[in-house]
């Protein structure tokens, strides 16, 4: 089949990319020269694990092209996927102002029928503006499709290819008979591809990452009762966990959410509520701890310090929002340099992907440090924000070699509490109790 792309963001890349892996060919579209060059020359402009070996091959095979011509791009196209921006507007509302532009001008461009596929995550009725839109300057047939995506950074590509599941809204048996061709690949083993009205799939969505949010952060909640009364949040996960009814996936304690799905879903579906008379009054419980979570060791690491962290230099490793991935949108990372920073602390930073991220967004206003234990040199305490594997299995005794204090103010519970007692840390995790230090050897 023959497929366009408008938007090579992460959403776009990714499906664009796994589109031409099953043979299709996809011609993918921005408005950015310099970045549609560098794409078109074999440079991949996002971290994704796995995702660089498929978009190579799939250039050389030619299945994968890269234009800012739009006309050309749709002309032989069948379908046309819009993976572009919805970024929070007035009050955390979506803004659709991307996708919408676009869907005026493919009204102009179209001269045969196409399905015009939102795949950026978009509130309920947006299937409906597009086709409003296009058809004002449409002059041939076309449908509208929601095909929403479900990609987990750090594991896009096998969310892709071997999805749970693939929710398609249409009310089109032409659309959907086209929809089902291109996904069949995809479900080889079995799971569905459910097909359902145009705004029940796009509330899919925001219901699906929302519901995950509150459950993250029910989970933080929970770690700082057990801190207040002395439970250990490791045991209550677990016990929690082997329910069948709640599982064990997205128990994990931390410092909070980030990324570019979690808070800008969460946000857009309790201002949809509100657009339609409705109290989403548990998103709002949501959003509030989970803004408040992001910071939720800075007053410890201030306690620590007596209350004065002015000259401390602090080693932070990790500034992704999460593991196997550069993207730094609300990442916890920088809502507590931000706080430090403030304090007069000085920051030394570590991330294997995100640091270049950062750089564009604080420049010089913290250090950056090219390994972990660089990092480490002089250091008064060690902050870390991001569960990279490669911060689970440090050489402590190197550590404390290389660190002027021996603490750690763990937000992701990296390290077991006899480990860091053994180790004679003074270690403060999330729902668990503070290992203090022995007072002699």
């Amino acid at each position: 089949m023959k497929i366009a792309v408008v938007g090579t963001g992460y959403v776009g890349l990714v499906t664009g990319t796994c589109f031409a892996e099953t043979g299709n060919d996809v011609t993918c579209v921005d408005i950015d020269q310099v970045k549609v060059e560098s794409m078109q020359a074999g440079k991949i402009p996002i971290y994704e694990p796995h995702l660089d070996v498929l978009f190579e091959r799939n250039i050389k095979a030619g299945r994968l092209t890269f234009t800012t011509d739009l006309k050309s791009a749709i002309q032989d196209a069948s379908l046309i996927f819009l993976a572009l921006p919805t970024p929070p507007g007035e009050e955390g509302s979506a803004d659709l102002s991307y996708v919408l532009g676009v869907a005026e001008q493919l009204g102009h461009l179209m001269e045969g029928y196409k399905v015009i596929i939102d795949k950026s995550t978009v509130p309920v009725g947006t299937a409906e503006q597009v086709r409003s839109v296009v058809a004002a300057n449409a002059r041939v047939d076309f449908d509208v499709v929601s095909n929403p995506e479900f990609l987990r950074e750090g594991f896009a590509v096998d969310d892709f290819m071997k999805p749970d599941r693939v929710v398609i809204g249409c009310s089109s048996a032409r659309a959907q008979q086209l929809m089902e061709e291109l996904y069949k690949p995809f479900v080889r083993q079995g799971n569905p591809i459910l097909f359902m009205d145009e705004k029940s799939a796009e509330l899919t969505k925001y219901a699906a990452n929302s519901f995950l949010a509150t459950k993250i952060t029910f989970m933080n909640e929970v770690a700082n009762f057990c801190e207040l009364v002395g439970a250990d949040v490791d045991k209550v996960r677990r016990g929690m966990g082997t329910d069948t009814r709640i599982g064990s996936r997205f128990l994990f304690p931390g410092i909070g959410y980030g990324g570019s799905c979690f808070p800008k879903d969460v946000q857009a579906l309790h201002k949809s509520g509100a657009e339609n008379g409705f109290d989403f009054a548990i998103l709002d419980s949501v959003m509030r701890v989970n803004e408040t979570q992001k910071t939720a060791l800075f007053n410890p690491m201030r306690d620590y310090f007596k209350g004065d962290l002015k000259g401390k230099k602090v080693a932070l490793w990790g500034l992704a929002f999460k593991p196997e991935t550069d993207d730094i949108r609300e990442a916890p990372a920088l809502y507590m340099i931000d706080k430090l920073t403030a304090a007069g602390a000085s920051i030394v930073a570590f991330d294997p992907e995100a640091m270049d991220n950062v750089r564009k967004v604080l420049g010089d206003q913290i250090e950056y440090n090219d390994s972990a234990m660089g990092a480490l040199e002089g250091c008064d305490a060690l902050l870390i924000c991001t569960e990279w594997q490669v911060f689970r299995n440090p050489d402590f005794a190197q550590m404390k070699k290389s660190m002027t204090g021996h603490v750690i103010f763990d937000g992701r519970n990296l390290y077991d509490l006899d480990t860091m007692q053994k180790h004679n840390f003074h270690y403060k995790s999330i729902g668990r109790s503070t290992v203090h230090p022995l007072t002699s050897h």
